[in-house]
């Protein structure tokens, strides 16, 4: 969408869609306040719900997806609004006073002629609360892989999460020796497929708990735990904290509800 705005917030809807390539001549904080979107960016992913955002420089290729109904609110600023920003992507986990920034930023939208010394304050007083929280970046990525055969064999464990497959499965998915599946494991991703199996559990956990459609037992087994009580201790180890309050954060921010823009001061 194009603006001659210096900064402005981009807010909708959206329902669920394929993965698609993007990207913006403007840099650009990704962020979901309902729901979760998928991220891909050269050879690492993330679900990014609610507790989630991200740091994305302008001219940088994204692919994003949605596989449930999801409602944005990002914000978009001309290169160089704020300096010390992010020259590369960054995910970072959000705070409550954030969040409230952001949301409060949504009176300002591509189409705004009330662009004022007030909202340029604005702007750079979040994007600069933006700069400290990328600081400490969040290590909540999915390996994606270089190689076919790689590639192959991290779709192949995704699309299988729920199941009791080994590596030889994989393997043979993948059309390729454990061997030589091993090897490019270590290589490219920097994990074994154990580990990746368990990080790409745990993301799938992420997103399924943003939609509260989902109960906490039913994410246990389609993620591929038979017991809840081993589920919710490697969430907790992944994320820190239990499904139920990683729920509970979402619903006490500005996901469970729309609210009416408070007055603009005089």
């Amino acid at each position: 969408m194009q603006s001659e705005l210096p900064a402005y917030c981009f807010h909708q809807v959206f329902e669920p869609r394929p993965a698609s390539k993007i990207s913006f001549d403007r840099d650009y904080l990704l962020y979901a306040i309902k729901g979760a979107i998928r991220l891909g960016v050269s050879d690492r992913e993330w679900t990014l719900p609610p507790s989630y955002a991200a740091w994305i420089p302008a001219q940088t290729e994204i692919e994003v997806a949605v596989t449930h109904p999801m409602t944005c609110c990002s914000l978009l600023f001309q290169p160089g609004f704020v300096d010390g920003l992010p020259n590369q992507t960054v995910v970072f986990t959000m705070t409550p006073m954030a969040r409230d920034m952001i949301y409060f930023n949504r009176r300002w939208g591509p189409d705004n002629d009330a662009f004022d010394t007030f909202a340029e304050t604005y702007f750079r007083s979040i994007a600069m609360v933006c700069v400290e929280l990328a600081s400490s970046p969040s290590d909540v990525w999915q390996p994606k892989g270089s190689t076919k055969s790689v590639r192959q064999a991290l779709a192949f464990t995704q699309e299988h999460l729920a199941d009791n497959i080994s590596f030889s499965d994989v393997a043979a998915a993948a059309s390729t020796s454990e061997r030589t599946l091993l090897r490019r494991f270590a290589e490219e991703v920097g994990l074994t497929w154990q580990q990746s199996l368990r990080r790409l559990r745990m993301i799938r956990s992420v997103e399924l708990l943003s939609n509260e459609e989902d109960a906490i037992i039913q994410v246990a087994f389609r993620v591929g735990y038979a017991s809840l009580s081993a589920f919710a201790k490697a969430f907790r180890d992944f994320t820190g904290h239990t499904p139920s309050k990683f729920r509970a954060r979402h619903r006490a921010g500005w996901g469970s509800k729309e609210e009416t823009l408070p007055a603009t001061p005089d």
